[in-house]
């Protein structure tokens, strides 16, 4: 919560009970507006169907249509729901008007159109708007333009006739190597737990499904189909699960995918401890679960441990010769399941229960009234686009060169492959067909001024094991030599440069081998570092870079991630001070990949069978800050163009909760966003705990010389762990320390309280 300081109150001294006041009041008035605004919605709904109740009404009335369209279907068609009946949709019931379940992927854009056997379209309708990828949109920390972002995707997941859209992917960041980390939001439980809401409300509010994956445990992509996954109950609990539990309790999302792996021995998709202990039982999920494509492994275990819906089971050869799409009756959840149900093996009681499930999506998309077209690639999602593209680019460095000036600055030096390439193609799954794609240099050359001189060098090729090539690192070192600055354009890509499983970086399937910078990148750097000190260095990727050869040489260093269709755009504004950088990581950027958990305490990618989570709870910055390793950058870094001032720093305690109030103040020359992180560290307790936690976060957004008061309200469950021997949450009376910063290195304000 923010709130704008008047003239008055900055000459008036604030008490603690006085700020306690007000943050009370202000939660009391935003619920307030927050119910009326939901009430707005359900009267303009009853204008667009005067016989549309209430929405708990509606759900009741759902439930007893349901009730009757399963006691009119026979088993074959209760069956023929519950599997594939192509590559994206799983089976109607035309005699009852029930139709497909329509399924798209798109974590950041509606996927290229497949043919009912994976046969591209080439619609002309095909190309979409292309959001930055995930990573870059949980580096906003903002959770509005998260669930601007849902909707974008919502709307046109709608247009295209989707009615789930497979997203969110909200796995735990837990080495920098993970070929789909692009595709997640953090390495904390808690800020996903913050951001993955928000787009799912976004999706799901334009009358499409969301579908959070992958549950759970699928942190690499090395094994993942056959890879068993062992972790303590604790950091099951406390790091892999509260990103599921959010999107269930406070995202209400109608579809959550199961992982490729195993977990104890289980594979995910149908693990009785996963979906139906926790998920269906404890969490008390009424949606449903879909498998991942071909991680279904056993029709008894599908049945009986939770799976829904099987997708895309691959066939194999002795199903070669079966024409068309009867074919499909052949997963382990087709005819199978129909012979154990008529042997009395199975109850039907079973099977309408993932058949309700179903129904329920169905009923909260394409069968529930009103029904919008949704909207494609407009200018109103395009703009969305850039906005997450502009506050989720990271500075991370920067010696007083940026921003450039458009006015002085005559000639650029534009050098490395990545300035010109578009990602939209990349990434597995996740590939969309851009109606448009800015490039770094395509953007520069759009805002400078006609007197600026922009050149541009390769510097390297995207190819397979293409290594340094000591002509076209000439080339660009010349070039920058002559030169007022010059900009490196590295990093990652965004796909793959050959086969599927050959020379991947960011992409669905494969690992990455190391963090170095591919391309004989770090020989080209140092080279142009070398022929002009002014040299700034723009990475694309989803995750950490080795930069150990040249990071002290650079000027200025931005993490850009995969920053979309509007991207080169947002860059160059960044650049030239058109716009202020405001994003900030949301993993830790180790010095050398050693350094990362993962790989200093746990195991990766394991022995080929089994992969055993050693590093526990002490995932990135829990790790860092606990056993002292400093990384390059930490956890929430985030450099601005102006300053600001954090200060006043009160912690109120309640019946219930605490409330921690201080001022932010933007005390420099220009307009800027700062993210005030909270995080809370128990400094005693009966089992090892890290030496801080994220619990609370606000970006907040200043005018030159304004100044807000923010407070940050922790309930009980910011102070609590697991006990693995009382097998629940408890929190034990003590001190704890509350730490306000701008990274969870920089720690600017320290207040202690016992609880």
């Amino acid at each position: 919560m923010v709130y704008k300081m008047t003239k008055r109150t900055r000459n008036t001294k604030i008490t603690n009970k006085t700020l306690l006041t007000i943050a009370l009041l202000f939660t009391l008035f935003s619920n307030l507006y927050a119910q009326s605004q939901n009430s707005k919605e359900q009267t303009k709904d009853s204008h667009f169907n005067k016989t549309t109740p209430p929405y708990p009404d509606r759900l009741l009335e759902n439930e007893a249509r349901i009730d009757e369209l399963i006691k009119k279907m026979n088993l074959e068609e209760k069956v023929s729901m519950i599997h594939a009946n192509s590559s994206f949709t799983s089976g109607g019931v035309p005699r009852l008007g029930i139709p497909e379940l329509v399924m798209s992927d798109g974590p950041h854009g509606v996927r290229k159109e497949h043919g009912r056997d994976w046969t591209p379209d080439n619609l002309p309708s095909d190309s979409v708007t292309y959001l930055p990828t995930v990573i870059t949109l949980a580096s906003t920390w903002n959770r509005a333009l998260g669930y601007e972002y849902g909707k974008v995707l919502g709307r046109e997941a709608k247009f295209r006739g989707k009615d789930m859209i497979l997203g969110p992917g909200i796995n735990i960041i837990r080495t920098p190597l993970n070929g789909r980390n692009f595709e997640y939001f953090s390495e904390d439980p808690y800020l996903i737990s913050q951001l993955a809401p928000a787009y799912i409300k976004g999706v799901q509010e334009q009358g499409v499904s969301a579908c959070a994956k992958h549950f759970l445990a699928n942190n690499q992509e090395v094994n993942r189909s056959t890879i068993n996954v062992l972790m303590s109950e604790r950091a099951l609990r406390e790091i892999y699960l509260p990103g599921f539990r959010a999107a269930v309790k406070d995202g209400n999302v109608y579809s959550i995918m199961g992982a490729y792996n195993k977990f104890r021995g289980q594979y995910c998709t149908h693990n009785e401890y996963l979906v139906n202990k926790f998920l269906k039982g404890e969490l008390g999920f009424n949606g449903l679960v879909v498998s991942d494509w071909a991680a279904v492994h056993n029709t008894l275990q599908a049945v009986n441990f939770g799976t829904d819906i099987e997708m895309g089971t691959e066939l194999g050869p002795d199903l070669s010769q079966v024409a068309g799409e009867r074919a499909y009756d052949k997963f382990f959840m087709g005819e199978k399941v129909l012979a154990l149900v008529q042997n009395g093996v199975l109850s039907e009681t079973i099977i309408d229960d993932k058949v309700r499930r179903i129904l329920r999506v169905m009923f909260q998309t394409k069968l529930s009234t009103p029904q919008s077209k949704g909207e494609y690639n407009t200018s109103q999602n395009q703009k969305v686009a850039y906005e997450v593209a502009k506050e989720g680019i990271v500075l991370l460095k920067n010696e007083k060169i940026l921003p450039l000036s458009k006015k002085e600055l005559k000639s650029i030096a534009v050098i490395g492959a990545n300035a010109v390439r578009k990602h939209a193609g990349g990434g597995g799954s996740s590939q969309v067909t851009a109606k448009y794609e800015i490039t770094p240099l395509e953007g520069l050359k759009l805002i400078s001024e006609r007197t600026t001189t922009i050149s541009f060098a390769e510097g390297y090729r995207v190819e397979k094991n293409f290594k340094a090539d000591q002509n076209l690192i000439r080339e660009a070192a010349e070039l920058a030599k002559k030169s007022e600055v010059a900009i490196v354009f590295g990093g990652f890509i965004h796909g793959y440069t050959d086969a599927w499983n050959d020379n991947a970086f960011d992409a669905e399937a494969v690992d990455k081998k190391d963090i170095f910078l591919p391309f004989g990148q770090n020989e080209l750097i140092e080279a142009v570092i070398k022929a002009n000190p002014n040299t700034i260095v723009v990475l694309t990727g989803g995750g950490a870079v080795d930069m150990r050869s040249w990071r002290s040489g650079a000027k200025a260093i931005i993490q850009a991630g995969y920053p979309g269709m509007e991207g080169g755009k947002a860059l160059a504004e960044i650049i030239y001070g058109d716009a202020n950088p405001s994003g900030k990581l949301t993993f830790s950027f180790p010095e050398k990949l050693e350094d990362s958990p993962a790989h200093q305490l746990g195991e990766y990618p394991g022995d080929g069978n089994t992969v055993q989570y050693k590093d526990d709870i002490f995932v990135g910055y829990r790790f860092f800050d606990t056993y002292k390793v400093k990384p390059a950058y930490p956890f929430g870094h985030g450099l601005s163009y102006t300053s600001f001032t954090l200060r006043d720093l009160k912690v109120d305690k309640t019946e219930d909760k605490v409330v921690v109030t201080l001022r932010v103040k933007n005390s420099g020359k220009i307009k800027g966003a700062e993210v005030v992180q909270l995080y809370v560290k128990d400094e005693e307790c009966s089992v090892k705990r890290p030496e801080k936690e994220l619990k609370g976060f606000e970006k907040v957004f200043l005018n030159a010389g304004e100044e807000k008061v923010v407070a940050i309200i922790l309930n009980q469950d910011a102070f609590k762990f697991y006990d693995e021997g009382k097998s629940q949450w408890v929190s034990e009376p003590g001190t704890f320390s509350i730490f306000v910063g701008n990274s969870s290195e920089n720690i600017l304000l320290k207040e202690k309280i016992t609880l």
